[in-house]
């Protein structure tokens, strides 16, 4: 990788304790290797967290330059094990945090560029990280057909296979305990449903529209948070309960709870799924470049 001689600016923040360390990297010149990622996500030995978010104008990355007439500051978000992913909906909050508390971006409104394409986030006026402070139009669902099953032990469940820009696997329980350490992926079938691994939900009822989960994270083990999986969880539940906005014409909303706190999740007439919940910017320094070098 390469930095600047005097060390490598970072800050770190969280979503619901789903925690990201913050590169800002404005022209895309810092090259970061999945080695170098793994090793700044480590929660021992580096600064910890589970995944990255570098900041990029989507003009200097070949892979949002296509985006950049709408959005011009690209997401590239990596898993904590240095793998890239698609999306991750608390990284989109606190990537949002960091753009209006940096002065590259002003409350309101705002567009973000993802691989998984362009996410419209509001952000308060005088947000600071209390709940509710920043949305995010997460865009529309996808239910591929076909059946799912998910285990862990000698446990297994039929799961709803839901698409975020990311792979989700959504399976009711009767006890969250059943779920084991989650740690390691729980297994799935059939094996074409997920080619490329696949982030499993297990959900239980907690009131009316207002579910708990936990979660797996492909490439990251068991996280506190997961706000694209709080959006499928929404979605697989809003269907398994007979609601669906399309159809009735009338929004549906339900509270998510998660580890690490609680998400507001709302799907819309047209299908679009918005995310409502905190985000927190907790340090900022730099990093030695011989370490990570």
């Amino acid at each position: 990788m390469t930095t600047a001689p005097q060390g490598l600016p970072f800050l770190k923040g969280h979503g619901t304790e789903n925690d990201f360390v913050i590169v800002p990297d404005p022209d895309g010149t810092v090259e970061l290797s999945p080695a170098a990622v793994a090793r700044l996500c480590d929660r021992r030995a580096g600064i910890g967290g589970d995944g990255l978010l570098r900041v990029v104008r989507s003009a200097a990355h070949p892979e949002a330059a296509a985006m950049a007439g709408e959005a011009e500051w690209f997401m590239d978000y990596r898993n904590g094990d240095g793998s890239i992913a698609e999306m991750c909906g608390n990284g989109v909050r606190v990537f949002a945090c960091y753009l209006t508390r940096a002065g590259l971006a002003e409350a309101g409104d705002l567009a973000v560029a993802t691989r998984a394409g362009i996410r419209r986030v509001h952000v308060a006026k005088g947000a600071s990280g209390d709940e509710g402070d920043i949305t995010v139009d997460m865009g529309r669902a996808v239910l591929p057909e076909g059946r799912v099953t998910v285990a862990v032990g000698d446990r297994e469940w039929p799961a709803r296979n839901v698409n975020m820009g990311n792979p989700h696997a959504v399976a009711f329980v009767d006890d969250l305990a059943h779920a084991g350490k989650l740690f390691d992926a729980p297994s799935f079938a059939p094996a074409q449903a997920y080619p490329a691994g696949v982030n499993v939900e297990f959900v239980v009822d907690r009131g009316p529209r207002h579910v708990a989960m936990r979660v797996h994270e492909r490439g990251s083990g068991e996280t506190r948070s997961c706000g694209t999986g709080a959006c499928a969880v929404m979605v697989a539940t809003a269907r398994r309960d007979g609601a669906d906005p399309a159809v009735t014409g009338r929004p549906v909303t339900y509270t998510v709870d998660l580890p690490g706190g609680r998400l507001v999740i709302t799907e819309r007439t047209d299908g679009t799924v918005e995310m409502t919940g905190p985000a927190v910017i907790v340090a900022e320094g730099l990093i030695d470049p011989a370490w990570l070098g």
